[in-house]
């Protein structure tokens, strides 16, 4: 572990894409690697998730690097509170003879109890209720959360409308091109197109990540014809990549219906 930590202060010294990285800079990373971490798990070989662990521990190590230089905390700081918290809510296991025969339930219970306690004094929102994780997951438990005390839109059409009125907000900051404006009006149209997906019941986790697919195999598909012509796709001019795009489309598209059909 050292040499770990040793490699990253030398990185931040004298590795000019390592020391213009912020904390701020770094969370889409984490992100980017705990994902990758999940798809090892499901569908990889143990060598892969190994490194894929070794990729997210890099994360918390390099975030560890950088407040340390500010003098916060350091990555031992870091190690020490996770096991104080871990000894702190499982009273059942390292103080057994107080907490004896448990159930699963019963430490459930314990658990969110020590949880309660330890944000006593701290300002509560009824939406800490919502874990943090992907964006588009957040949105729509944010808005069920509200939703649930009357703060929402009566119906979809209501939903479409507020829509409508952050793309007009949204056109007007690009045409004032300033890029932390368009940037706020982007997600503040996002937020609303996940709200009149939720009025209608439609998961928009779900549904990009089927559009995502969607194009990872039509894009295969144009990466297998450039092949069968001894060709990579970087080869392939935009008009010839957009017929075979749309070749892609139609040829998906009967498959699915064929699935479906073998399916009924």
């Amino acid at each position: 572990m050292e040499q770990l930590l040793n490699i990253m202060r030398e990185l931040r010294e004298k590795c000019p894409w390592d020391k213009q990285q912020t904390p701020q800079s770094l969370t889409r990373y984490a992100i980017e690697e705990a994902y990758e971490v999940e798809a090892a798990v499901r569908s990889g070989t143990a060598e892969e998730v190994r490194d894929e662990l070794g990729d997210l521990l890099l994360q918390v190590v390099f975030q560890s690097q950088m407040y340390s230089e500010q003098g916060a905390f350091n990555f031992q700081d870091v190690v020490q509170a996770i096991c104080a918290k871990l000894i702190r809510r499982h009273p059942h296991v390292f103080q057994a003879e107080q907490f004896a025969q448990l159930t699963p339930e019963d430490v459930a219970a314990l658990w969110q109890e020590i949880k309660r306690q330890e944000k006593q004094g701290k300002a509560v929102s009824r939406l800490d209720q919502v874990k943090h994780g992907p964006a588009l997951q957040q949105a729509e438990s944010i808005q069920k959360n509200a939703a649930q005390i009357g703060f929402d839109f009566p119906d979809a059409a209501e939903a479409y409308g507020k829509l409508e009125e952050e793309l007009a907000e949204f056109r007007q900051a690009l045409a004032g091109g300033n890029s932390d404006e368009i940037a706020e009006e982007f997600g503040d149209c996002l937020f609303s197109l996940v709200n009149v997906g939720r009025k209608m019941s439609i998961c928009s986790e779900t549904a990009l990540l089927g559009t995502v697919h969607k194009f990872r195999a039509r894009f295969a598909h144009i990466e297998a014809q450039a092949a069968l012509r001894n060709q990579s796709i970087e080869d392939l001019s935009l008009a010839e990549m957009d017929q075979l795009w749309e070749q892609a489309k139609q040829l998906l598209k009967q498959q699915a219906l064929h699935e479906k059909q073998q399916l009924e």
